[in-house]
């Protein structure tokens, strides 16, 4: 849900706008500054600019807003992200309500942007504040994921039509890729005995994966919103792993893991490793890319539960 931004913030915006538009004499050179002359795509985190980057190829410039490793639920856009807003010719968010502060961000800005997730079907929140609300995740599914790619390939077809039958092609080609892991992802948790089936996280991120694995997830809290767990939900999990015999629970890699210590250290689950959901890594980084993302955690779940459960 979008919310109408403040007066200040209306006026900070206009004036982070203004700067930049002087500073580049509104030309269309790229987000940074480089010149190379391609359209400029923007998007709100990096998981989505890989995405693009895929189905857009060598025809567009493709950046993120926010960097490798950075939480985005709570993200505070600055005078620099404003600039390179201004002058990209397209902006791509991920909508389900995960970008709370991108109204605000591109409130004052005349440049188009498109929803991704436009035609998922949404899985609901089951608990805690957001109960009822969509769970914003949806791109753990790699299924749902190629509804992303052929939004990318529509949006970027209108910026760039010369190019609009190799965008296509390229999601169409990407989208095999992400059916492929979807094989892999369903074999492999496929494969682990009923007890094991069950996915226990800091955050509830994996709803979609779990969906489509046919796991019974659990988390401590619902959306990365604080980052804390209360005591209460610390209680649950470590009563949901006790009464399910849960072998190994997860974190995600940019929060911290010290609550779920406590649920190990309460039931002598194992911890099963960090799982990546909000951000890339760095190039050199254990998930470069979103389709290493998926495979990263595909593995590290199923090394997790099956090494534990032995």
């Amino acid at each position: 849900m979008r919310k109408t931004p403040s007066r200040l913030t209306r006026t900070w915006l206009a004036a982070a706008c203004a700067l930049a538009l002087a500073a580049t004499g509104c030309t269309s050179r790229t987000a940074d500054g480089s010149g190379d002359g391609r359209p400029v795509v923007l998007t709100t985190f990096t998981v989505l600019a890989d995405i693009a980057g895929n189905v857009a190829g060598d025809k567009l410039r493709v950046e993120s807003i926010t960097k490798a490793g950075a939480e985005i639920h709570g993200y505070e856009p600055t005078p620099a992200d404003i600039r390179k807003a201004s002058q990209a010719k397209l902006i791509l968010d991920n909508g389900l309500n995960l970008e709370a502060w991108f109204a605000k961000f591109v409130a004052e800005l005349d440049v188009p942007h498109v929803v991704v997730s436009e035609g998922v079907q949404p899985v609901d929140i089951a608990e805690d504040a957001y109960r009822g609300k969509p769970n914003p995740h949806a791109w753990m599914s790699p299924l749902d994921v190629r509804t992303y790619a052929d939004n990318m390939a529509k949006a970027f077809g209108k910026l760039a039509p010369e190019h609009a039958a190799e965008f296509t092609a390229n999601a169409e080609r990407y989208k095999q890729q992400l059916t492929s892991v979807q094989e892999r992802l369903t074999g492999a948790l496929g494969a682990l005995p009923k007890e094991q089936r069950a996915l226990v996280t800091c955050e509830g991120a994996f709803s979609y994966l779990a969906r489509d694995a046919g796991l019974t997830e659990r988390y401590l809290w619902a959306v990365n919103a604080e980052q804390q767990a209360t005591p209460q939900q610390i209680a649950g999990a470590i009563e949901f792993v006790r009464q399910n015999r849960v072998p190994a629970v997860f974190c995600e890699s940019t929060v911290s893991d010290a609550p779920m210590q406590q649920v190990v250290s309460a039931t002598g689950a194992r911890f099963g490793g960090v799982l990546y959901v909000d951000s890339l890594s760095e190039a050199g980084g254990p998930v470069p890319t979103y389709l290493d993302l998926i495979r990263h955690d595909v593995d590290t779940i199923v090394s997790g539960l099956t090494k534990a459960a032995a």
